[in-house]
Order: C-alpha cells, then sequence, then structure tokens
C-alpha cells in the first residue's frame, strides 16, 4: 500500500472540506467489510482502485484551479491583460504609484535638465534606445514652463485643430485622451505641489491662475481657443482633453490606439511645438507609416520589427524613456522656418535651409520622450519634451563640443541626410572643433569625462 501512494501524488490539501474526501471514506469502509485474509488478490485490486480514485480526483481538483487562477502579469512586457483579438484589449486595474515632490522645485529657479544625448563616433548606432523611467520622473517642468505656456497658448488660438485633434470615429479615443488627463490631474499636484492643486472637479494651475474642469461631460472632442474659458466667462466653452493636457505641461503628447489589424494608429494627440513635422499630415496614419514617411533612417532594418513588439506588450505597469537630437538653424521652438512656411503645400525639406549661416543661428534641439500605456483605455502615450538652446551656449559645457562633434562625424549618409547636414555641417564642425580645442588648452583632463557626465548628459 505504501507504494502505490508514494506513486500517486495524493496532496490531501486538494481534498480537504470536499465531497472528494468524503467518497474516499466511503469506499474506504467498503473495505472494511472484506476480509482481506481470505483473498490477497482482492486486497491489492480494492488498494488499486482506491489509489486510481485518488490521482483522477487530485487531477481534476488541480485542473480546475488552473482555469480559475488569474494570469501573471510580466510587468515589462507580457501582454497577458490583451484579448484574442486585435484592438480588444482588456483594461487593466493598475495605478501609478503615488508621486514624491520635486525636491525644492521652483518655476522661476530650477533650470532644464541638461540633456546631451549624443556619443562619440566612430559609430553611429541606430536603436530605439529605451530606457526605464521611474514613476516619479513621468513629467518634467522647469523655469522656461511659462514660455511654452505662452507659445502653447498662442498656436491653439493661431492653429486650433492643425495641432489637437482626437479621431471621432470611435469613442474609446476620446476616453483614452480623457484618461491621459485624469493622470495628468493626479500627478502634477503629488509632484509639484507649488504649481498645482488637486480641486473636486479636475485641477487649478496656482502659477497662470487657470481652472481645468475635467468632467468628461465638460468636455469636448473639438478644439477650441482657450480664451473662452476665462473667469470672466459665465458660461466657458468645453476643450477637448488632449488640448487641455497640453496646456498643463511643456511637453506635446500622441496617443496611439492598436486597431483590428493588430498596427497602431495616431488618434489622438496635441503636437504644438514640433520643429519639423505636422500633426495634421501624420494624423491617422500607422506606426510604421510615421516613420517611412518621414524617411526616418534605418527603420525598415533595424527598428521595425523591435518597435513593433514593443508597442504589442508593452504594459501599463512600466514606463520607458528615450532621447534624440536635432541641429536647427533658426530660433523658433515650435517650427523651423528655415526648412519652409509651415503651412507649405509643397512639402518641407532641408533643401530650403539657407545654408552655412552663422553660427549664432545654429540651435541644439533635444528632445525626451517618455512612453506608456494607459490602464483603462490601453493607448500608449507619448510625451514628447522638446530643449532648445543655442549651440553658443552649450559649448561652455565642458566635453560637450567635443563629443558633439565626433558625434556629427559618425552620422552615416542617410541620417546626415535625415538631419540635413550639407546645409550646416561646415560651419558647425569648425566652430565645434576650434572650441573643442579652447577647453583643452584651459586644461581639461580628457581621461575624466567619464566621471564628470555620462549618456544621455
Amino acid at each position: 500500500m505504501d507504494l502505490l501512494l508514494k506513486h500517486t501524488s495524493w496532496n490531501t490539501s486538494d481534498l480537504q472540506n470536499s465531497t472528494d474526501l468524503q467518497r474516499l471514506y466511503s469506499y474506504a469502509r467498503i473495505t472494511s467489510m472484506v476480509d482481506f485474509s481470505a483473498s490477497p488478490y482482492i486486497t491489492y485490486g480494492i488498494w488499486l482502485g482506491i489509489a486510481i480514485l485518488v490521482s483522477v480526483l487530485v487531477q481534476s481538483r488541480q485542473s480546475m484551479w488552473r482555469k480559475l487562477r488569474p494570469q501573471h502579469i510580466d510587468a515589462s512586457t507580457n501582454a497577458a491583460t490583451k484579448a484574442n483579438d486585435h484592438g480588444a484589449w482588456q483594461p487593466s486595474d493598475f495605478e501609478r504609484p503615488a508621486a514624491k515632490p520635486y525636491p525644492n522645485w521652483s518655476v522661476t529657479d530650477t533650470p532644464p535638465l541638461p540633456y546631451r544625448p549624443f556619443r562619440y563616433g566612430p559609430t553611429y548606432n541606430i536603436t530605439m534606445g529605451l530606457r526605464s523611467l521611474q514613476w516619479d520622473d513621468w513629467i518634467e517642468l522647469d523655469n522656461h514652463y511659462l514660455r511654452y505656456h505662452a507659445d502653447k497658448k498662442r498656436r491653439i488660438d493661431e492653429r486650433g485643430s492643425k495641432c489637437c485633434k482626437i479621431d471621432d470615429s470611435d469613442p474609446r479615443y476620446f476616453d483614452g485622451a480623457l484618461e491621459l488627463l485624469e493622470e495628468l490631474a493626479s500627478y502634477l499636484p503629488e509632484r509639484y505641489p507649488s504649481m498645482f492643486k488637486k480641486t473636486f472637479i479636475g485641477i487649478d494651475n496656482i502659477v497662470t491662475h487657470e481652472s481645468f474642469d475635467i468632467r468628461k461631460d465638460h468636455l469636448t472632442v473639438s478644439t477650441l481657443s482657450p480664451d473662452s474659458n476665462t473667469n470672466n466667462n459665465p458660461d466657458p466653452v468645453s476643450e477637448s482633453p488632449i488640448q487641455l493636457c497640453a496646456r498643463l505641461i511643456q511637453d506635446d503628447l500622441a496617443i496611439m490606439f492598436e486597431k483590428p489589424d493588430g498596427q497602431y494608429y495616431l488618434l489622438a494627440g496635441a503636437i504644438l511645438l514640433p520643429g519639423f513635422w505636422r500633426l495634421s499630415d501624420k494624423f491617422g496614419m500607422s506606426l510604421p507609416e510615421l516613420h517611412t514617411s518621414g524617411s526616418v533612417p534605418g527603420y525598415e532594418s533595424k527598428l521595425h520589427k523591435g518597435m513593433t513588439n514593443f508597442f504589442r506588450r508593452i504594459s501599463p505597469e512600466k514606463a520607458f524613456l528615450r532621447n534624440n537630437y536635432f541641429i536647427q538653424v533658426d530660433e523658433d521652438l515650435a517650427w523651423s522656418y528655415s526648412i519652409g512656411h509651415e503651412d507649405s503645400e509643397v512639402g518641407h525639406t532641408w533643401d530650403a535651409a539657407e545654408k552655412d549661416r552663422a553660427i549664432e543661428w545654429h540651435y541644439f534641439r533635444s528632445e525626451r520622450q517618455s512612453l506608456r500605456r494607459l490602464p483603462r483605455s490601453r493607448g500608449v502615450v507619448f510625451t514628447i519634451r522638446t530643449y532648445f538652446h543655442p549651440i553658443t551656449e552649450i559649448v561652455e559645457e565642458p566635453y560637450v563640443p567635443g563629443r558633439l562633434a565626433s558625434a556629427i562625424r559618425s552620422w552615416g549618409e542617410d541620417v546626415s541626410r535625415y538631419k540635413g547636414k550639407e546645409r550646416y555641417g561646415d560651419v558647425l564642425l569648425e566652430y565645434l572643433d576650434r572650441k573643442h580645442e579652447e577647453q583643452v588648452r584651459n586644461g581639461l583632463d580628457l581621461e575624466k569625462e567619464d566621471e564628470a557626465r555620462s549618456y544621455p548628459w
């Protein structure tokens, strides 16, 4: 008997307090009425029957628990909450951890973070460049806030739905924009309590004296001028949730949603300070179309597969971060007019830019992009924060001119064409080399650069 039970994987915890155990006891009572000494074959047969019965019952019970047990969700990329059909996601109950207040933050004194996301050559690697993002650091604000806020208001007044738009073909897209607005209204007062205050109906901007009602029935899918929403207007006009998001922070925003074909599409966005592209051109495009229409170098060969898999697998529990950079040869944060008028019908190319402009017209433009999935609507949100500085300003930082010159020289032909190097490269590289030589003559220790600053600083 001991040998038989040893091989039946009998776990009494699976049978406790169940009808299965009662059946087993009944079976045992029957065996007690049999004279085993009279027939060892009967004894063997009865205990074999008990062993088989126990094995069947345990396997049945374990199968039932496997069906009832919730699926495990990998916090980084597992899509266990996704439905079988593309575009039909199951909502998640994930809640972002409360943010800690930004230490000593001030709208007048906190400078922009010095992102310098370029590396020494000789190789320029084309990758997604994703890094994990801590939830506290989701949105970055600094002492350029009021300038960005004014630029965004002007752009909304002038361009409206050309810059802010939500696809109205499916209510999920509006709900996704509203979910993002609710996330910001929760996060910003936690992270920047001297700037924002949560209210019963939404959020107040303490510095700009603006109040935002984020209740769904007070919002609209349309893009309207914020001038209608003043304290002097007793009946303010509703705004779209994506537009309100843009007015709260310095970032531009884009939300991608999956459709039944398995592709992600840009279906809600507030792109007010893009520099080189227009929301009206890209709205409604799939993820591959967004990149191929912009001739992004290496997209098909190096980025397409990895990016597609990332979008399908990213879960609400994790957020990610990436940086990029460009050179611009005019001073406009919102639109680089050197490549053509923003409303031009013939397209925009670097060929339109004046060649070899003076170094005073050269600007360093860098983007900090965060990516996360919204738990309810399951849209994937990009926040796009642009940092914009004169080249003549950043070259005063130790190691920057030498490293930037090396990075630009490492661009391949396709990257150089994409970034417009032919229009400014000679002037910029000569200037960077000269500033690097000045730093070396003044005692810059090249051996200590890794100690002083590392990517992306």
